[in-house]
């Protein structure tokens, strides 16, 4: 079940907003934790009871670890088996099945059988529940917050369906407050409602009418030019208003219920630079990566060399985190690796900085480039795309596309522009503070919701990105 479903839409979100409303605010977590358990087994009620084995461990976890807290030596070594079992799933999950495709290949090379296997399906959201408990655990361990003494408090954190699939990454100090007290009012309400609203118009008007264009593109055995930088250019806006979508309605969902999630993208594709870029894009994993990876590497205090060290195995490490089935998503990370470290030099060694434009264009077109190979299923389909990108192919508009393309994706795609570019108009032209500007704030994300709601009555639900990660 996913958020831009008839049957979250009109059957489990109002039945679980009466329930939880209704409810006694000491009870609230109860029914949060269920209804969140209810969401997940939806999808698969095996996979449940990894949910809830990962919860049970991390929650006596951490009270073993606050337990140990003065015998350091005995908690260093529980922390890192309690991480060792997390990364440990995680890592079977994601890399076991190519894991054996390479072996299968290897075997069959030296003429022998290749192993019988049967794919092993990534469970939802495995990726983010990982993440979150691995932050808690290493939080307590550090003593920067006490583990939580209630079960059901903790669980309704871990499996709270508003951000259970694809983030925000929520760190539990970031909610500990809301868990146990927090106030549910009409003005938080109606602003959760505005955002879950806004977030959905982006997933299911730009992202999904922009998702059919993107496969034919990278489906080609021989794209053109024109092919290429389309499919690269339309995956970009895809995947931001796919993603960015659904954070917006996680934040909101989260108000409704009276939490206060973190935001999870400022106008990435306005950075000025590449670590600009990461401060703006899927903020709660940089921050964790920076928190729980890169600053425990060592950061920059232990010399310039072991800073690039640092960067290159921060990155590499977040390609892993979002791949599965390839190693394009290594090579994306390594590449954006590369480019922070070319940051990093070109500041150390005093040159002068780009001008505003030319840098923001820069910036832009080395994510959208990279994102080619983050696309791509292989690498076989990444090389062919950046040859048609750099011109070794032909330059007109190919006959799959060229049958697909509809006004209505030219529409989308100018939407999508319109909206990266706005907060740079509106500061410029001071929309905000206009009449007819705050009328038309409060009225589109409902005319947004309609329109989305008709689009996915008559085409279905489309799955976000990020659930693959």
């Amino acid at each position: 079940m996913v958020f831009a479903s008839l049957e979250f839409l009109t059957l489990f979100l109002p039945a679980f907003l009466v329930l939880y409303t209704c409810t006694p605010k000491t009870w609230r977590n109860t029914v949060l934790m269920l209804s969140s358990w209810v969401f997940y087994a939806w999808w698969s009620p095996a996979f449940l009871t990894m949910l809830v084995g990962l919860t049970v461990l991390a929650w006596l976890g951490g009270m073993a670890l606050a337990r140990s807290s003065s015998h350091k030596k005995r908690a260093k070594y529980l922390l890192v088996a309690l991480l060792t079992i997390n990364l440990g799933l995680l890592c079977w999950y994601k890399y076991v099945n190519i894991v054996v495709a390479h072996l299968n290949e290897l075997i069959g090379w030296l003429g022998a059988t290749p192993v019988h296997w049967q794919k092993v399906v990534l469970p939802l959201g495995l990726s983010f529940i990982v993440l979150q408990a691995i932050s808690y655990l290493v939080d307590v361990y550090r003593g920067t917050i006490k583990p939580s003494r209630h079960f059901i408090d903790f669980a309704a954190y871990t499996a709270m369906f508003g951000q259970l699939i694809a983030g925000p990454i929520v760190r539990y100090a970031w909610v500990d407050k809301d868990l146990v007290d927090r106030k549910l009012t009409w003005l938080q309400f109606t602003n959760g409602a505005r955002r879950f609203m806004i977030g959905m118009s982006m997933k299911v008007l730009v992202a999904d009418t922009l998702a059919p264009v993107v496969d034919i593109a990278f489906s080609q055995s021989n794209p053109s030019f024109t092919d290429a930088w389309i499919g690269c250019l339309a995956f970009n806006l895809q995947l931001f208003f796919d993603f960015a979508g659904y954070s917006a309605m996680a934040i909101g969902l989260g108000l409704m219920l009276g939490f206060h999630f973190p935001e999870n993208f400022n106008n990435p594709y306005i950075a000025r630079n590449i670590q600009d870029f990461w401060r703006r894009w899927h903020m709660s994993l940089s921050s964790w990566l920076r928190d729980y990876l890169y600053f425990p590497l060592g950061g920059s205090r232990n010399g310039e060399l072991r800073t690039y060290v640092n960067l290159m195995l921060t990155m590499a490490i977040a390609g892993l985190w979002h791949g599965s089935d390839s190693w394009n998503f290594l090579l994306w990370g390594l590449a954006h690796g590369v480019a922070q470290c070319a940051q990093r030099l070109w500041e150390r060694l005093g040159l002068p900085a780009w001008p505003a434009i030319p840098a923001h264009v820069f910036t832009l077109l080395f994510v959208c480039l990279t994102r080619t190979v983050f696309r791509a299923p292989d690498w076989s389909t990444a090389s062919t795309m950046y040859a048609a990108q750099f011109g070794f192919s032909d330059f007109a508009l190919g006959d799959p596309l060229r049958l697909e393309l509809r006004w209505v994706h030219a529409l989308a795609a100018s939407i999508g522009v319109a909206a990266i570019l706005f907060p740079v108009l509106r500061q410029r032209w001071e929309f905000a503070g206009r009449p007819s500007a705050s009328a038309l704030g409060y009225v589109w994300p409902a005319v947004g919701f309609l329109l989305a709601f008709s689009l996915i009555a008559s085409r279905g639900a489309v799955p976000f990105l990020y659930f693959q990660f």
